[in-house]
Parts: C-alpha cells; sequence; structure tokens
C-alpha cells in the first residue's frame, strides 16, 4: 500500500522530485490520460534502486516512462507511482567511437553528441522521439536501422533490485523486442559503439533523415509514433488503406490522411476514442485481409 508521506521523505533523502497526483497527460506524446498517484523524476541508478526497493517492497504498482512517445495512457489514469528517467538522469558521455548514455536521455541528443564527435552509425535513429533507454526495450528503429545495429552493452535494475551488466549478444533483440520489454528488469544506462566518419556528412544524414520524417509522418498532431506492428509480410499502413480506413475517426482520434500508420490527437482525442479506433481497425484489416494488427505502443492503466 502506498504511504505518500514515507514515500516523499525518501525521494527527499535522495534528491529526487517527486509529484503526488499528477495528470500524465504532459508527460505522454500523445497528451492525453489521467492522474497517477505519484511521479517521481529519477536522478541517478543509486536512487533508481532505493525507490524500487522501497515500492517492491509495499507492493506498489509503478511503471518506468520515459519520453511517453510509445505509450497510451487509461483516460482513468494510472493507480500506482511513475518513474520518469527524464532530463534528471540523462548524462551523455562520449569515450573514442562510445557513447554511454543514462537510460533518461533522448535518442535524439545522443544522436547530436555523435554528429559532434564525428561518429557514424545512428543517423537513421536522429527524430525517434524516445529515450535511449526506452530505444533500448523496444529495439526503437527506422528507415532499415535499428538499437540492435548499435548498442554494445547496458546496465540495468534486476528483479532483487540488485544493479546488472548485460552485453548486446545476451539482449534477446529483435523486432521491437528486448529481454527487458514486459518484464521488472529496468534499464539504467545504455553504451553504443559507433565507427568515425565526416562531421558535415554525418550531419547532413540527420537533416535528411528529419526532411524524410516531416514529409511523410503527421509530426504536427500528437501521436503515439507507428500505432501498429509490421505484420509479416505487409505493412500495417498498406492494409489500413486498401482496407479504406485512411482518414477514418473516433472522437478526437484519426488514422492520419498523411500516413495511415498512425493514429493521431486532433486536439480533443481520449485513451477510449483510440482504443475504439484502433479496434475497428484491427477488426476490419483482419476480416478483408487475413492479417493480424498488434498495437506497438503500451497501454498505461
Amino acid at each position: 500500500m502506498l504511504n505518500i508521506n514515507e514515500l516523499t521523505n525518501l525521494c527527499g533523502k535522495l534528491g529526487c522530485r517527486i509529484t503526488p497526483e499528477c495528470s500524465l497527460s504532459e508527460y505522454v506524446t500523445f497528451r492525453f490520460g489521467g492522474k497517477c498517484r505519484a511521479l517521481i523524476n529519477i536522478n541517478s541508478a543509486d536512487s533508481a534502486v532505493e525507490i524500487l526497493r522501497y515500492i517492491r517492497a509495499e507492493n506498489v504498482k509503478y511503471f518506468v516512462l520515459g519520453r511517453g512517445s510509445n505509450v497510451i495512457v487509461s483516460d482513468e489514469g494510472f493507480d500506482g507511482v511513475i518513474l520518469l528517467f527524464g532530463s534528471d538522469f540523462a548524462h551523455i558521455e562520449v569515450t573514442g567511437n562510445t557513447i554511454k548514455c543514462d537510460a533518461g536521455a533522448l535518442l535524439a541528443s545522443a544522436c547530436v553528441h555523435a554528429q559532434q564527435s564525428s561518429l557514424t552509425g545512428m543517423e537513421n535513429l536522429f527524430g525517434i522521439p524516445g529515450t535511449v533507454g526506452g530505444a533500448l526495450y523496444m529495439n526503437a528503429g527506422a528507415y532499415g536501422s535499428e538499437m540492435a545495429d548499435i548498442v554494445v552493452s547496458a546496465e540495468y535494475i534486476d528483479e532483487n533490485c540488485e544493479r546488472q551488466f548485460i552485453s548486446r549478444g545476451n539482449m534477446e533483440l529483435s523486432y521491437r523486442h528486448s529481454i527487458f520489454y514486459g518484464t521488472p528488469l529496468v534499464i539504467t544506462s545504455v553504451t553504443i559503439e559507433l565507427s568515425a566518419g565526416n562531421a558535415d556528412n554525418i550531419k547532413e544524414a540527420m537533416n535528411n533523415c528529419m526532411a524524410k520524417r516531416s514529409s511523410k509522418q503527421p509530426l504536427e498532431f500528437p501521436s503515439a509514433g507507428s500505432t501498429f506492428k509490421r505484420p509479416d509480410g505487409s505493412y500495417a499502413s498498406q492494409l489500413i488503406e486498401e482496407c479504406g480506413l485512411k482518414g477514418f475517426s473516433c472522437g478526437g482520434a484519426e488514422i492520419s490522411e498523411k500516413h495511415s500508420g498512425f493514429v493521431i490527437n486532433k486536439g480533443y482525442a481520449t485513451c477510449a476514442d483510440v482504443l475504439e479506433l484502433c479496434s475497428i481497425v484491427q477488426k476490419t484489416v483482419k476480416e478483408k485481409t487475413g492479417f493480424s494488427l498488434e498495437l506497438e505502443p503500451v497501454i498505461l492503466k
């Protein structure tokens, strides 16, 4: 059972900011969702260990949140504690051809550090709106590149609240999956390895990547990115268009006219709107094409 006073005192000792009864809409890119019991800004791996030790011992429900770019939050909120791995836990250090990032560091920031250090290999990941920890958690990727191509190791907190090290070969990386996905293992840092390159060429490639994203994706609207995972043998956007669902909407949620693989928030969407729309898409695509579409974002409720 959550004792907010005890948790607040613990956060005070650790130097972590805590916000009780915090609305989650501003912490996720979809820009909707109810409140959590408390949101804690994690500031170090050691703090994460101590807070996890406390909330696990008290059987308190919790969720680790990064940029919130792949999360759908319930309208009723989350009856637990959010551990925010964000700007308070975002140190990036470049040593030779390797970059070590705190889990809360933005993936885009890591890309900029790489470019400024003339390191090539992650240009195609520039523009993915998540943290480095979140990117490894789901083995994020774009334009033929993914985290599995560049990660060499990571540090994490295990189910016993012990800090551990893991190399890439043991991470079970596959399409939108890692050993961390859906488990109590909490990533605290990620080390990536790149190759020497030309800073100007790298910057040009990053700019081209962002231009491609801007021209093809509805970045002007709140969303959780690609809403459905790519099914074997086809593409979600292609199947959705074939079924005549491009532009279809439920309440404030709409299948983007610009890219049918995106469900967007037109400004007044609720979680219920998004889930109803996704359900209709999944049912229609299954009936008309035989393909089963799986949601890519995590549903937090």
